[in-house]
């Protein structure tokens, strides 16, 4: 929104004209009328919401960020809130739910009506992340003894309150799922042509289970590009579907959780700079001692090989090199896995071949380092062949045993059940540092006769 549109309700709101500036927000979209709250004070951003259209108070809620959802339900009385429930959309009541405390999530149950009080406890009891906790029941379902002509009058009827039209889905008398259909079949079909006669029930049916993880549901709306996906119970009766707007965030969520886990960061669900400052300490406390515990190898190593040091002191000199670039190589086949990992381009069954190619590009990058590394020692830092070689072994071995470190964790973590994200740069510098460390001063000691 320009800045220039911004400045002019900032005045409206200023000035008291809460008529002008209801008129003004009005012609706006609901997603920056969100943004445009979220930049206000929270006395103002709840003055403000409260004098939105009640057509679209509902929908700039659910744009809000959760703790100025909460802010907005502990100001308005317990008829707005039953309101504003019944105006949500269901998925969206249960994502608010699942981020306040408690007692808010008392009051709304409370002021709402039996059947969605019901619907509400039914989802906040799925697990976090699965796909019946990201699900909306809110969709056209037709029975597949229907005509063209009752299913269009019924999409016409209840349609509006649905998050989608554009995919309707057949149903049996006991709710099974049987095939799909789209919005323009019924539109190109005749008036009497039954629903089971030209639903998709030929095609491989297409949908995921309630408790499949949010992130499997993500993949298959991908994979197939639909704009939803219907979700069933273990009897394969549909209860729900995920719509494309809701797996849009689901990417973004595990793509940041994956950012903060290779990062060394507890993963949150709170905006930077909505997290406090004992809370960011809290995330990012434990792996920094972690590391730092375990990089204690590394000196370690160093006072065991001290003699070497104090022998040929130019040694020191390059360490931070053979650290870096090994820390580097390893970062590089790490990031590359997780990635394939989390696409699915790359199974556990697919280890080999991973290690293979890893190991054929450490080669290759490996001796292109060493061979530019050596002609810097010889030419620009003059050192003895037999120094210069020792470097440049130790180089090519580091990227080596870097790549196959950084390429071989993701995966294990992966078949023993964890995040592969875990395996990320931090951790596989920790490791590759000690490594390089001590194949350096093992050559150096064979090398140079130490």
């Amino acid at each position: 929104m320009e800045e220039k549109t911004r400045a002019l309700e900032l005045a409206l709101l200023q000035s008291g004209d809460f008529t002008g500036l209801r008129k003004e927000l009005s012609e706006w979209n609901e997603v920056d009328i969100a943004d445009f709250l979220e930049e206000l004070e929270p006395k103002d951003m709840i003055k403000v919401f409260r004098i939105l259209p009640k057509d679209i108070s509902a929908e700039v809620f659910s744009y809000l960020e959760s703790d100025n959802q909460e802010s907005i339900v502990a100001s308005i009385t317990n008829t707005e809130l039953r309101a504003l429930v019944d105006d949500l959309y269901l998925d969206d009541v249960v994502d608010f739910l699942e981020e306040v405390p408690a007692n808010v999530v008392t009051r709304v149950l409370r002021v709402a009506d039996a059947d969605t009080r019901k619907e509400i406890n039914t989802f906040l009891n799925y697990p976090e992340d699965s796909a019946g906790s990201i699900m909306t029941n809110e969709m056209i379902t037709l029975h597949d003894n229907m005509t063209v002509r009752d299913a269009i009058r019924y999409i016409r009827a209840t349609g509006e309150d649905k998050v989608s039209i554009y995919t309707v889905y057949c149903i049996d008398a006991t709710r099974h799922l049987i095939g799909t259909i789209e919005l323009a079949d019924l539109i190109y079909h005749s008036s009497d042509t039954l629903i089971r006669d030209i639903m998709d029930d030929e095609k491989q049916l297409i949908y995921v289970r309630t408790l499949d993880d949010q992130e499997e549901v993500a993949k298959v709306v991908k994979h197939y590009d639909l704009l939803s996906v219907p979700v069933v119970d273990k009897e394969d009766r549909l209860v729900g579907i995920v719509t494309v707007d809701d797996v849009i965030d689901i990417l973004q969520e595990e793509a940041t959780e994956d950012i903060e886990k290779m990062a060394a960061i507890t993963p949150t669900d709170k905006p930077y700079l909505r997290t406090g400052i004992f809370e960011t300490y809290k995330a990012r406390m434990p792996w920094l001692l972690l590391l730092m515990i375990s990089a204690t190898f590394t000196g370690a190593i160093i006072t065991r090989f001290e003699d070497a040091l104090a022998a040929f002191v130019v040694l020191t000199a390059y360490i931070p090199m053979l650290m870096d670039t090994g820390g580097n190589s390893g970062s590089q086949a790490s990031v590359s896995v997780i990635r394939a990992l989390s696409l699915g381009d790359v199974e556990f069954r697919d280890w080999f071949r991973v290690i293979w190619k890893e190991i054929r590009v450490a080669v290759i990058c490996g001796l292109t380092l060493a061979a530019a590394n050596f002609l810097k020692l010889m030419f620009f830092d003059h050192l003895a062949l037999s120094v210069a070689l020792v470097v440049c072994v130790t180089l090519a071995l580091v990227v080596l045993v870097a790549k196959c470190i950084g390429c071989t964790l993701p995966m294990l973590a992966y078949k023993v059940g964890l995040d592969p994200a875990v395996m990320a740069s931090p951790f596989i510098t920790t490791l590759v540092d000690a490594v390089a460390l001590f194949t350096y001063f093992k050559l150096a000691v064979a090398m140079l006769h130490l």
